[in-house]
């Protein structure tokens, strides 16, 4: 098996479900990243806030209660208008995926998550690479 790439940056996991959380910090970790976790909208900008210029990724759920992804990319983008933030879903209108990657979202992973296809998009992102795997 080949090996995924790995970083040591810190990710902000923003999650309203169990399974997914035990899945992706299990996973991230052992890739060498630090994680922290939001369950909800609101966390994740309350912690964004709380650690100004420690994050260097949100992984953030489209749909969850108290305040989705759309409001929260939007909250997070006013805290650091530089973070790098890659969206994900199970199932979301395509019109609002499109909307926050026009206004800065580094891209989007439908889940359920592989964890090959998220280890490289967040290298991607991470390394400033655009889609095409071309350096800007």
């Amino acid at each position: 098996m080949q090996k995924l790439p790995g970083g040591n940056e810190t990710i902000l996991l923003v999650d309203d479900q169990e399974t997914v959380w035990d899945f992706l910090i299990e996973a991230l970790q052992k890739l060498g990243y630090s994680v922290l976790l939001a369950e909800n909208g609101l966390d994740a900008v309350e912690i964004c806030k709380a650690n100004p210029g420690e994050i260097d990724l949100v992984l953030l759920d489209m749909i969850m209660p108290k305040l989705g992804g759309h409001g929260a990319f939007y909250q997070i983008r006013a805290v650091d208008p530089n973070i790098k933030i890659l969206l994900s879903s199970g199932f979301v209108a395509q019109e609002a995926v499109d909307d926050l990657l026009a206004n800065g979202a580094a891209g989007f992973l439908p889940k359920p998550h592989r964890i090959k296809t998220l280890a490289e998009e967040l290298r991607r992102i991470l390394d400033g690479k655009d889609p095409a795997g071309t350096k800007e």
